[in-house]
């Protein structure tokens, strides 16, 4: 994993460290009205996250997984309590300085990919880049796509690619924004183990590199790497510590 950032993946950015990692939920509560019926997707959790880390948010389709990262990278506000992001007040913060806050503090990887239709490969991965800010874009999308096994499909559209090819981009833009805290929704979903492996690698070294790491997912074999579980279960946090039996080696995972 070490190697992954000698070959030059831009890993850590300058506004990373103790302050640009942080994480604070506290008393966080998320509902959702249809109808006449409230759903609580968050229902009272507090989450501290003092120092980079590599953490495995676990549990069931429909536990709050998903609307938990949404909280936490400013993507939505909390119905109550109180979320304080890399030194960012977020519970009221409006909708102009979440965008603020997201530019430079924090990187997705949506579920859905989310890429442009318009743009090749190469292009989506610079987007993130341009937007971050970072001066040597093309050169770091270039680097980014070489990282996750795409580099001879820079020229490509997103219909051009299988949708393992187009997750692996949407990991590449976010990785090349170069920010101190990456919330990854479901990244290997789409992906056959090997290039799965590949991926986690990848995020390990990002997280051993001085940022913090959130991989949401149901696959409680892709826990057992991690620096810390936290596991939902209808909208609440049932456990939150490091892996069972320790942490495991990358090389000894299989599903």
């Amino acid at each position: 994993m070490g190697q992954v950032a000698e070959r030059g993946l831009p890993v850590v950015d300058a506004r990373a460290g103790a302050e640009g990692t942080r994480i604070d939920l506290d008393g966080v509560c998320r509902w959702y009205r249809t109808g006449d019926t409230v759903v609580k997707a968050i229902d009272q959790v507090n989450l501290h996250v003092d120092e980079s880390a590599f953490l495995v948010v676990l549990g069931p389709s429909g536990s709050g997984k998903t609307t938990l990262l949404n909280l936490i990278g400013a993507l939505d506000a909390p119905s109550s309590g109180t979320v304080r992001l890399a030194g960012h007040e977020l519970t009221t913060a409006s909708r102009a300085e979440r965008t603020r806050v997201r530019r430079h503090s924090v990187s997705f990887i949506f579920q859905s990919f989310n890429l442009f239709p318009g743009l090749t490969a190469l292009e989506n991965v610079q987007f993130g880049a341009d937007v971050a800010g970072r001066g040597d874009a093309h050169a770091v999308a270039m680097e980014v796509l070489g990282q996750v096994g795409l580099a001879d499909r820079a020229s490509h559209f997103a219909h051009q690619l299988s949708g393992g090819e187009q997750q692996r981009v949407a990991i590449a833009r976010a990785l090349a924004t170069g920010n101190p805290i990456l919330l990854a929704d479901e990244p290997t979903g789409e992906l056959d183990f090997r290039t799965g492996v590949q991926i986690l690698e990848l995020l390990r070294a990002q997280a051993q590199a001085g940022k913090t790491v959130l991989v949401v997912t149901h696959n409680r074999e892709i826990s057992r790497i991690s620096d810390r579980v936290i596991e939902l279960s209808s909208g609440h946090i049932i456990n939150d510590g490091p892996p069972e039996g320790g942490r495991a080696d990358i090389a000894d995972l299989r599903w």
